[in-house]
């Protein structure tokens, strides 16, 4: 494994992209992608290109697409037809573009249903993971294209970002050979640590306490925010730390120190369950004793509301949790500072159990199966993918990152500056919804995202401090982007929907003391029983395949 770990950080680190959550990292709220980065492709379109017509190059005249909406965007237009970029796109290419968004909440329904009727527009932006069956299938039932060959000839951009980054092509080939999106994709692995444990930093100032390292070290500082009235209101109403199920399978907080995760991880190859490992039973004796003792909320399953748990952060009473940098660090920091001028958000490295090697932590790797797959609808496929490469050529790169020069961003030094219009919007408007209505570098697409946008939208110092800590945690034992066949699908979301069920569950009734820790055995005889082990299978079977891609 030690070797693997090299060639990737290899890969990446000598990754010719040099300018991403999630993703959310901005001081304001926003959606957090992760992920932003300069294109491989740094040619400009040729002399030929930039005379010619939209006709003669090639581009469609109209083009239906498929895509949700983001919420930053919709917060101000009905559309992506309102992003400024997409406006002067239509004016580059003369390509029309008709918009379908599903109903927000509604998408993973709505494709489903989509897929299943056939009817689709001719080009479907989604997490494809998502899908109910793989993309191989998909492409053999006449849903989806293949794109390998359209690609190769009709997209000279894409081409050159998967020559100069195999391991780009090798995520988002399929185990059968087959391309079928034009990507989103993250370059640095910087880029893909957004999201990690969270303490109020003024609190561990107030009663002069370093940021904890180890799970002892937590404890001894969550005890103090129990105990030594860090908020300073005379009143014993802290709480040390919010547990979050959805922030464990996120983050691993905690049980990363354990060496194992909460769902599907590898060693050296071999693919294991974490929930029935020895170690997580001492993480839930670990967790109960907490909640016990009152280190955890003891609200928690019911602060998983964003507005209850906002309101105990703002209302200066959570001490620790696992956020994001913009719409945790930076969002509470700027509701707070009004109030609390002192106050701070600092991130806390992974805890180890004893020091020694870095815990588990959070990761997203360069392609996430996001992107734009052209359907079987389509009329004219050539020209579909020849209109998306362009967001890969340098022009387009520089357009959806950063929008359009000398309106929501100048250059200085040969480096794009944002303008007031994103960084002190002239409306009112926050940064991340400011940025959507000028590109999409704050969200996902089929693009390169740049770095240059990530450095500006972490404004904070706090904000780029904790991601340079997250990035120090182990990532060795994570899944790579393996895909299941069409039976291995059906078989894995029909058996760990149910466990994942049961899971969560029990995680809830052992911490909060409804059940003793002295039955995790049953608890595991049941997952056991729940046929685990042949979704363990099919994901070691997806994990081989993928290693032989």
């Amino acid at each position: 494994m030690r070797n693997k770990k090299k060639t990737l950080s290899t890969v990446l680190t000598t990754l010719t992209i040099s300018a991403m959550v999630v993703a959310g990292c901005s001081s304001n709220s926003g959606n957090e992608n992760g992920g932003n980065v300069k294109p491989n492709n740094t040619n400009k379109g040729t002399g030929t290109e930039a005379s010619a017509t939209p006709k003669e190059i090639g581009y469609p005249e109209k083009v239906s697409y498929w895509v949700g909406l983001n919420s930053n965007a919709g917060a101000t237009m009905k559309d992506y037809n309102g992003i400024a970029a997409y406006k002067e796109l239509e004016k580059i290419t003369g390509t029309k573009v008709e918009f379908q968004h599903p109903p927000t909440g509604q998408e993973k329904d709505q494709f489903n249903l989509m897929i299943a009727s056939g009817k689709m527009p001719d080009v479907i932006e989604y997490t494809w993971s998502a899908a109910p069956k793989g993309a191989d299938s998909l492409i053999k039932e006449k849903r989806i294209i293949r794109l390998n060959e359209l690609i190769e000839e009709h997209a000279p951009y894409l081409t050159k970002v998967l020559n100069d980054n195999p391991e780009f092509r090798k995520m988002i080939t399929t185990d059968e050979g087959n391309i079928y999106v034009m990507p989103f994709l993250l370059g640095d692995p910087m880029l893909s640590v957004f999201y990690g444990p969270v303490l109020r930093g003024d609190w561990l100032e107030n009663l002069n306490l370093e940021v904890p390292k180890t799970i002892s070290e937590w404890e001894t500082v969550l005890t103090a925010f129990r105990d030594q009235d860090p908020n300073k209101n005379g009143e014993k109403d802290e709480i040390p730390y919010l547990f979050d199920i959805a922030a464990l399978d996120t983050g691993q907080l905690f049980l990363g120190a354990w060496g194992i995760m909460s769902e599907f991880y590898q060693v050296d190859g071999k693919v294991n369950y974490g929930p029935i490992q020895p170690e997580f039973k001492e993480f839930l004796e670990t967790m109960a004793r907490w909640y016990k003792e009152g280190l955890i909320d003891k609200e928690y399953p019911t602060t998983i509301d964003g507005k209850l748990r906002d309101a105990k952060v703002t209302g200066n009473r959570l001490g620790s949790l696992s956020t994001y940098p913009g719409s945790g660090i930076g969002r509470y920091t700027d509701l707070m500072k009004g109030e609390i001028p002192e106050v701070s958000f600092i991130g806390a490295p992974y805890p180890t159990l004893d020091g020694g090697d870095n815990a588990i932590g959070f990761y997203a790797h360069p392609f996430r199966t996001i992107g734009a797959a052209i359907s079987t609808s389509a009329k004219n496929p050539e020209e579909i993918v020849k209109w998306l490469d362009y967001k890969y050529s340098q022009e387009g790169h520089m357009l959806f990152n950063f929008g359009i020069e000398g309106e929501s961003y100048e250059m200085v030094d040969g480096y794009p500056k944002y303008t007031d219009l994103i960084m002190n919007n002239p409306d009112g408007l926050p940064i991340t919804q400011a940025m959507a209505q000028n590109f999409i570098a704050s969200w996902s697409g089929p693009m390169v995202q740049d770095k240059r946008y990530l450095e500006q939208y972490l404004q904070l110092d706090t904000q780029k401090e904790a991601q340079q800590t997250w990035a120090q945690a182990d990532h060795t034992k994570l899944m790579p982007p393996v895909t299941l066949t069409a039976d291995e699908s059906s078989k894995v979301s029909s058996i760990m929907n149910d466990v994942k069920t049961y899971r969560d569950e029990m995680i809830n009734r052992f911490i909060m003391g409804e059940e003793p820790i002295e039955n995790f055995d049953k608890f595991v005889d049941t997952i056991n029983k729940m046929n685990v082990d042949e979704a363990i299978a099919a994901q070691q079977a997806a994990l081989d395949r993928y290693k032989n891609r």
